[in-house]
Protein backbone atom coordinates (compact mmCIF):
# COMPACT_ATOMS: atom_id res chain seq x y z
CA UNK A 1 0.00 0.00 0.00
CA UNK A 2 1.26 3.57 -0.77
CA UNK A 3 2.19 5.93 1.92
CA UNK A 4 -1.04 7.49 2.75
CA UNK A 5 -1.04 11.19 4.08
CA UNK A 6 -2.87 11.28 7.26
CA UNK A 7 -1.08 13.22 9.49
CA UNK A 8 -2.36 16.73 10.01
CA UNK A 9 -5.70 15.56 8.45
CA UNK A 10 -9.16 17.36 9.56
CA UNK A 11 -11.46 14.43 9.44
CA UNK A 12 -15.55 14.71 10.25
CA UNK A 13 -17.19 11.25 10.00
CA UNK A 14 -21.13 11.48 9.80
CA UNK A 15 -22.62 8.21 10.48
CA UNK A 16 -25.54 7.22 12.56
CA UNK A 17 -24.49 3.63 13.35
CA UNK A 18 -22.47 4.05 16.28
CA UNK A 19 -20.15 1.38 15.95
CA UNK A 20 -19.16 1.87 12.62
CA UNK A 21 -18.29 5.51 13.44
CA UNK A 22 -16.41 4.53 16.42
CA UNK A 23 -14.50 2.10 14.66
CA UNK A 24 -14.04 4.94 11.38
CA UNK A 25 -12.69 7.29 14.50
CA UNK A 26 -10.55 4.99 15.59
CA UNK A 27 -8.81 4.50 11.77
CA UNK A 28 -7.92 7.97 11.62
CA UNK A 29 -6.76 8.30 14.81
CA UNK A 30 -4.31 5.33 14.56
CA UNK A 31 -2.95 6.70 11.49
CA UNK A 32 -1.98 10.08 13.33
CA UNK A 33 -5.13 12.52 11.75
CA UNK A 34 -4.97 15.38 13.76
CA UNK A 35 -8.17 16.33 14.43
CA UNK A 36 -11.43 13.59 13.74
CA UNK A 37 -14.77 14.95 14.82
CA UNK A 38 -17.36 12.12 15.21
CA UNK A 39 -21.10 13.16 14.06
CA UNK A 40 -24.42 11.15 13.93
CA UNK A 41 -26.52 14.02 12.05
CA UNK A 42 -26.26 16.62 9.38
CA UNK A 43 -27.62 19.24 12.63
CA UNK A 44 -24.95 21.68 13.43
CA UNK A 45 -22.33 20.47 11.22
CA UNK A 46 -19.80 22.47 9.43
CA UNK A 47 -17.20 22.21 6.76
CA UNK A 48 -13.62 22.96 8.07
CA UNK A 49 -12.56 20.12 7.30
CA UNK A 50 -9.92 18.26 5.05
CA UNK A 51 -11.89 14.94 4.51
CA UNK A 52 -15.46 13.95 5.14
CA UNK A 53 -16.50 10.53 5.71
CA UNK A 54 -19.94 9.67 5.49
CA UNK A 55 -23.02 7.62 4.83
CA UNK A 56 -25.66 8.30 1.95
CA UNK A 57 -28.52 8.45 4.53
CA UNK A 58 -28.35 9.67 8.33
CA UNK A 59 -31.23 8.79 10.20
CA UNK A 60 -33.23 8.51 6.67
CA UNK A 61 -32.12 11.93 5.57
CA UNK A 62 -30.35 11.93 2.59
CA UNK A 63 -26.89 13.59 2.89
CA UNK A 64 -26.31 14.27 -1.13
CA UNK A 65 -27.08 17.73 -1.30
CA UNK A 66 -25.09 18.07 1.86
CA UNK A 67 -22.06 16.66 0.18
CA UNK A 68 -22.46 18.09 -2.88
CA UNK A 69 -21.88 21.53 -1.59
CA UNK A 70 -18.35 20.40 0.43
CA UNK A 71 -17.60 18.62 -2.94
CA UNK A 72 -18.14 22.05 -4.93
CA UNK A 73 -16.27 23.75 -2.06
CA UNK A 74 -12.85 21.16 -2.49
CA UNK A 75 -13.29 19.11 0.29
CA UNK A 76 -12.47 15.48 -0.31
CA UNK A 77 -15.25 13.12 0.21
CA UNK A 78 -15.27 9.56 0.78
CA UNK A 79 -18.79 7.50 1.16
CA UNK A 80 -19.02 4.42 3.60
CA UNK A 81 -22.10 3.35 3.12
CA UNK A 82 -24.16 -0.13 2.43
CA UNK A 83 -26.81 1.25 0.06
CA UNK A 84 -26.80 -0.84 -2.87
CA UNK A 85 -27.41 2.12 -5.43
CA UNK A 86 -25.22 4.87 -3.62
CA UNK A 87 -23.05 5.30 -7.18
CA UNK A 88 -26.31 6.30 -9.16
CA UNK A 89 -27.21 8.64 -6.12
CA UNK A 90 -23.83 10.09 -6.12
CA UNK A 91 -23.41 10.86 -10.28
CA UNK A 92 -23.03 14.74 -9.76
CA UNK A 93 -19.70 13.93 -7.71
CA UNK A 94 -17.52 11.83 -10.47
CA UNK A 95 -14.47 10.60 -8.66
CA UNK A 96 -15.77 10.55 -5.02
CA UNK A 97 -14.82 7.00 -3.69
CA UNK A 98 -17.77 4.77 -2.41
CA UNK A 99 -16.67 1.72 -0.11
CA UNK A 100 -18.72 -0.87 1.48
CA UNK A 101 -19.09 -0.17 5.58
CA UNK A 102 -18.01 -3.74 5.72
CA UNK A 103 -14.79 -3.14 3.46
CA UNK A 104 -11.03 -3.63 5.12
CA UNK A 105 -8.60 -1.39 6.16
CA UNK A 106 -6.78 -1.20 3.21
CA UNK A 107 -9.67 -0.44 0.97
CA UNK A 108 -11.20 2.46 3.22
CA UNK A 109 -7.11 3.78 3.19
CA UNK A 110 -7.19 3.42 -0.71
CA UNK A 111 -10.01 5.61 -0.92
CA UNK A 112 -9.32 7.97 1.35
CA UNK A 113 -5.77 8.23 -0.74
CA UNK A 114 -7.77 8.37 -4.15
CA UNK A 115 -10.66 11.25 -2.03
CA UNK A 116 -7.35 13.32 -1.26
CA UNK A 117 -5.73 12.98 -4.48
CA UNK A 118 -9.29 14.34 -6.52
CA UNK A 119 -9.44 17.04 -4.25
CA UNK A 120 -5.78 18.57 -4.38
Amino acid sequence: MQDIPFKGLRVLILDDEALIALDLEQFFRDRGAEDVVTAYSLDGVDAAFDLVVLDVTLGGRSTVEFASGLFAGGVALVFVTGVDDAAQLLAGMPGVPVVDKLSSPEVLAEAVAAALRLRR
